[in-house]
Formats: structure tokens, sequence, C-alpha cells
């Protein structure tokens, strides 16, 4: 061989190697193309198993849910592979019997922290590492929005969990995302007119307002329906996620001229406003005549029991909760309790819930390849899941539901009983057009 063509054919082996290095070397969802069969997608299962991705906060501000919603996978997984059992019993859809598209479920799981970059890696090596189809799950929405972004780019679903901002299904909402969960312009519109009705319409609000997308949604929202209704906010404050002490942020409160003060604080953060709120007197003051009053627009069981006798008679909103009657919430408290030990939380329903209706939805479509899958869950009406009728609306991939206001509970009977239902607003008063909250759905991505 001549000397050019031994460098020419060394040149061509070195291009080779190079290129084989790049493309192991690039991120696995990234790398464009590689699925040129049009019936493939990302992680396709092959054998006799599909495996769930459930990325839940077990540490940081909002650890509590993230264990409920982690106990609710593990039960909503015994119940898909059992073909029956808890609100599978009840779910109108009868699709599923065991098992999803002939394949037992399994699942991984990741610790979201509480923080947008850690939870995008556990997804991320979820699908990369663990083949996991769908991931699922987060208690915050500045997680849930950097996931599901994620989930879009990598071609796999994303079935949000306890996420209230109205971005996940407005100006950030993508075709491989749903939410279960509602939002905070549905906590606006129901909560407004109760809150009317209890303090009146000549009201000075005073917002503490947890610093990153969910608690700028909800300060929104509540400032939208409450000025409607003749109330004048006096100031909105920002506060950081996890601060612990909120003693420096209630002091300016008492000399602000606001007869409310609205804490947009969720889980620990939630606990502890509240806490300082009350031990500064707040709820034995009175300002211009009026009686102080306290709001915590999104609860959950798990901060009401945490903040103990200080929720008594605060309202708010919630997506569900434990005392409901109907057939599915009552299957789904039992078989919850007899595994746990105590009643479910909202976050533990809402991500049970999603759990389920993937699964179902893939039964139904016969194939785990997310644009089928999509197609099955846009426009998806069903009941027996605890909400009453509901729609996972085309347009936005939000679901439309019954809203829950409640307070808390003067005379509890036990740890657990510390809400009370006082209203239940019916979907038709807290729909709005999917163009309201802006954003564009895209494509499916199949990976």
């Amino acid at each position: 061989m001549s000397d050019q063509k031994q460098l020419t054919r060394r040149r061509l082996l070195k291009t080779s190697a190079a290129a084989a290095t790049a493309a192991t070397a690039a991120p696995y969802f990234f790398t464009r193309g590689a699925l040129a069969d049009s019936h493939a997608y990302r992680n396709a299962p092959t054998g006799d198993s599909v495996t769930f991705g459930f990325n839940v906060p077990q540490t940081g501000a909002y650890s509590e849910e993230g264990k409920d919603e982690l106990r609710a996978y593990e039960l909503a997984v015994e119940h898909i592979n059992a073909g029956g059992g808890g609100m599978l019993d009840t779910f109108s859809s009868k699709a599923l019997k065991g098992g999803v598209n002939g394949k037992k479920v399994k699942f991984v799981t990741g610790d979201t922290q509480t923080k947008s970059d850690a939870a995008r890696a556990s997804a991320k090596r979820m699908i990369e590492n663990d083949g996991a189809i769908m991931i699922t799950g987060g208690s915050s929405s500045g997680v849930a929005i950097a996931v599901q972004g994620l989930c879009q780019e990598a071609g796999v679903i994303f079935m949000a969990g306890l996420t209230h901002s109205n971005d996940t299904t407005g100006k950030d909402k993508r075709a491989n995302g749903f939410r279960h969960f509602f939002n905070t312009e549905m906590t606006g519109a129901a909560l407004g007119p109760v809150l009317k009705n209890a303090f009146g319409s000549d009201r000075r609000a005073y917002h503490l307002t947890a610093d990153y997308t969910w608690g700028w949604s909800q300060e929104g929202s509540i400032k939208k329906y409450t000025e409607q209704l003749g109330w004048q906010t006096a100031a909105a404050v920002r506060t950081p996620l996890g601060a612990g002490d909120f003693s420096q942020y209630i002091t300016p409160v008492l000399n602000s001229g606001a007869d409310v003060l609205v804490l947009n604080h969720y889980g620990k953060d939630m606990v502890n406003s509240l806490t300082n709120a009350v031990q500064f007197g707040l709820r034995d003051k009175q300002v211009n005549g009026k009686d102080f009053a306290i709001v915590v627009p999104l609860y959950s069981r798990l901060m009401a029991q945490g903040a103990g006798e200080n929720v008594k008679g605060i309202f708010g909103s919630t997506n569900w909760h434990w005392s409901l009657a109907d057939e599915g919430s009552k299957a789904f408290v039992k078989s919850f309790g007899e595994k746990y030990g105590f009643p479910p939380s909202q976050a533990a329903h809402t991500t049970y819930c999603q759990a389920i209706l993937y699964a179902d939805a893939c039964q139904r479509a016969g194939t785990f390849k997310p644009s089928e899958v999509g197609k099955s869950l846009e426009g998806f009406k069903f009941d027996g899941l605890g909400n009453g009728p509901t729609e996972y609306r085309a347009d936005d991939h939000q679901c439309f539901k019954d809203v829950l206001v409640v307070k808390g509970k003067e005379n509890p009977s036990s740890k657990f009983d510390v809400l009370e239902v006082v209203e239940v607003t019916p979907r038709a008063k807290v729909e709005y057009p999917a163009s309201l909250l802006g954003g564009e759905l895209g494509p499916y991505n199949n990976g």
C-alpha cells in the first residue's frame, strides 16, 4: 500500500473513531434521528415489564408531601399490576385488567430535593440509565416546569405531580406534559367569593409570597379575584423558599395598615410562617375596626396537621380531601389507610390518579408511544377518581373538575381531622379559556 493510501486510511479510521466517541458521549435523548423507525419511541419496553420514574422531594421544604406522593405511587403500582383495588375499582374506565399492555409495572425513584437542577438530574438518570418510559411527581411548580421541559426534550411523557402554578399548563405548557392538579386561577375563582362573604369587600391585604413561579402565580390570582371584589393590596413581599423563620417578614405587617395577611406559602414554609404570624398576635389583632384575618390560599392536610391549632378558622383551597364521601375517595382512603395506617394527603391523591390515568391511557392506546398515549388523554372524560366528573382538556392538558374551599377545623376529632370542606365550587365556575394563560403545546416528541 502506498504512503498516500495508508495516510488516507488512517485519517478515515480516526474520523470514524471520533464520530463513534462523540455519539457515545452525547446525551442519549438529545441525539436526534436515533429512532429512524416511525413506530419506534424512546425507551420502548422489550421485556415483560415497563418502568415508571417517580421523581419526588424526599428532602427539602416539601419533603412531607413528597414522601406521601411516593406512598401513593407504590400503592398505584400494586393496584395496576393486580388489575384492581383502591380507586381502580371505582374508576369509570375499565381498560386495566392487570399490568399495562401485557407488562408488569416496575418503578425507580429520585429525590428532587425541591430544586429544579436536582430534579432534572434525577429525571435524566431515570430516563437514560433506568429506561423510564414516563416521569411523574414533584411538589413544586418550579420543579414541575423544569422536568416537564426535560421530558419534552427527552421524548417521554411527564405526568405532573403537585404543581399549582398557572404556568405549568399556561405559558410553559408542553405537549408531553399533563396535569391532574388544579391551578392558582381556579383557587382564586373558588376562594374569592368565600372570602368576600366571610370578611366583606372593604379589606386591605398584605401578601407574603414564596419567591418562585408558584408563589408569583398564587399572589397574582388572589389579587385578581379579591381586587375585583373590592379588596386593596397594601403590600406584596417575596420570601425565599425554605426560610425557616419568617419573623422578619411578619413584623412589618403589624404597622402596614393591612387587615388581612395572605400567606402564599406551602409545605414547611406555610407551617413556619403561619406559626410566626400567630405568635406575633395577628389572629387576636384588630385593624381598621375589623378582626384581623389570615388566608392560606393552598392547603394540604399535611400542612394543616403540622401547623396544629394555628389553622383553626383559616380559609384556603385544596384539590381533594380525605373526608369526601364519594365512592372513589372512600376506596382510596380505605386502601391507603390499610397499607400505611393513616389517611392520604391531596399530594398522595393526585399522584395516585396520575399513575392510574397514565397506565389506563397506555392500555387504551395499545402502546406506550408518547404521541399515542397523549391522544388517549386529550379530551378524556372520566369519573370515580375522587373529584367527580373530570376532563383532561385537549387544548392545554389541564384537568378540570370541582374545587374545594376548606378551612381549619375548630373542633377536630383527631390529629388528621384538621380541615373541613366549606364549599365545593363547580367546575363551571373555575373553568377558563386555554388562551387566558398563554403558551403553546407544540408537537409531541417520541424521542
